[in-house]
């Protein structure tokens, strides 16, 4: 069945940057789009990012938008999130998201 298993989460301060990591198995990953969802405490879910397949076509929610940036290596069946200039508002567990699929998350703290 699908998995994903996110990690790379942590404390940072803010300006800082952090890499997650989501390991997908379970279906074809190199013709799958692959999105990235947090959730703030007490806030909803935030889609903040997708890398798409074939030409790898990517999207970034305003809020991130040079910021984040989204990559994917196939061969090792795994997307990554590279956060630079961290903000405290970015705090959040961090999901990755194939269809209807979820990980388990990874939490970030942007705080100083």
């Amino acid at each position: 069945q699908v998995r994903l298993v996110e990690s790379g989460g942590g404390l940072v301060q803010p300006g800082g940057s952090l890499r997650l990591s989501c390991a997908a198995s379970g279906f074809t990953f190199s013709t799958a789009a692959m999105s990235w969802v947090r959730q703030a405490p007490g806030k909803g879910l935030e889609w903040i990012s997708r890398i798409n397949d074939g030409y790898e076509a990517t999207y970034y929610a305003d809020s991130v938008k040079g910021r984040f940036t989204i990559t994917r290596d196939n061969a090792k069946n795994t997307v990554y999130l590279q956060m630079n200039s961290l903000k405290p508002e970015d705090t959040a567990v961090y999901y990755c998201n194939f269809g209807t699929s979820w990980g388990q998350g990874t939490q970030v703290t942007v705080s100083s």
